[in-house]
């Protein structure tokens, strides 16, 4: 039974994932036992303020804790950086909550791609929409963005090299141009309330993969029941949340010493989403130098 202590109730604007999302799934997973002391626990699951985070993160690591991060892991890439650069000092993990990804539409996705079923990738359309809650402070580029830059990253494992963003950052579109001329175009953003959707629930999301052998078109909210109602209808997942799934992978990392996430996947998804926002801001292309 791996120990864990939970580290903050706060997120961005009024959100408290903390206790809506990882709290129920720590409890419900048989890998986890929730503690009240952080002395005794493995793992610290962190959702204080994102302008506190890089230093509780920090203070963590090098007191020998894995980390399960909020989103976004810190600020910004440079302090997610550093994060990244510390856990690898201090022998330990921190795998930040970039759940979406493990979907399982996504994970069949993936391996499809990977193994050549729509032959070489060229392009990677993607929506992703949610209804209804409460506005993120900071805009939604800075709060939704990273879950789609990661799930088209781990759909084609490819760097992104250069960045357009238009529209405005609570609804923006990407224009990303990744390594060996391969694009992808990424919608993202909150809508209004929808009767059909919970509040603050994912309205679209979906993927379009294009390649030189075919066209792999994916559902991401999938599997999941349709309720009809005299009030309303709706769709409830069904089978194990993304969220528990991120536990899996915090566990077999934990045991093993490697985790499928990682702090890189958050400075990998910072960068993009800050140079989204540069584009944003000019008007102009950013370009992103360096090595993945």
């Amino acid at each position: 039974m791996i120990t864990v202590y939970l580290e903050g109730a706060a997120g961005i604007g009024t959100q408290d994932h903390q206790n809506a999302m990882y709290r129920p799934a720590f409890e419900a997973h048989p890998d986890f036992q929730v503690v009240d002391d952080l002395a005794k626990a493995e793992v610290v699951s962190v959702a204080v303020p994102l302008g506190q985070r890089a230093e509780t993160i920090g203070r963590l690591v090098r007191a020998g804790k894995h980390v399960l991060a909020d989103k976004p892991m810190a600020a910004t890439a440079a302090e997610c950086a550093g994060i990244a650069r510390l856990a690898e000092e201090h022998g330990v993990l921190v795998v930040p909550a970039h759940h979406q990804r493990l979907g399982a539409a996504l994970r069949s996705a993936a391996a499809a791609v990977r193994g050549g079923r729509v032959g070489l990738p060229w392009n990677v359309q993607c929506d992703f929409l949610v209804a209804g809650g409460d506005p993120a402070p900071t805009g939604e580029l800075v709060n939704l963005a990273l879950y789609p830059i990661d799930a088209v990253h781990a759909l084609l494992g490819l760097a992104v090299r250069r960045v357009q963003a238009v529209g405005a950052p609570d609804l923006v579109t990407l224009l990303l141009d990744h390594d060996h001329g391969v694009t992808s175009t990424i919608l993202c953003g909150r809508v209004t309330t929808l009767g059909d959707v919970p509040p603050a629930g994912l309205a679209v999301h979906r993927y379009r993969i294009s390649g030189s052998h075919g066209v792999l078109a994916v559902d991401a909210t999938k599997p999941a029941v349709r309720v009809r109602t005299a009030e309303r209808a709706a769709g409830f997942w069904a089978g194990p949340n993304t969220v528990y799934a991120l536990l899996d992978v915090l566990s077999t990392g934990v045991r093993t010493g490697r985790a499928e996430l990682g702090a890189a996947d958050a400075v990998r998804a910072q960068r993009v989403v800050e140079a989204a926002q540069r584009a944003l801001d000019s008007g102009q292309p950013t370009i992103l130098e360096g090595r993945d």
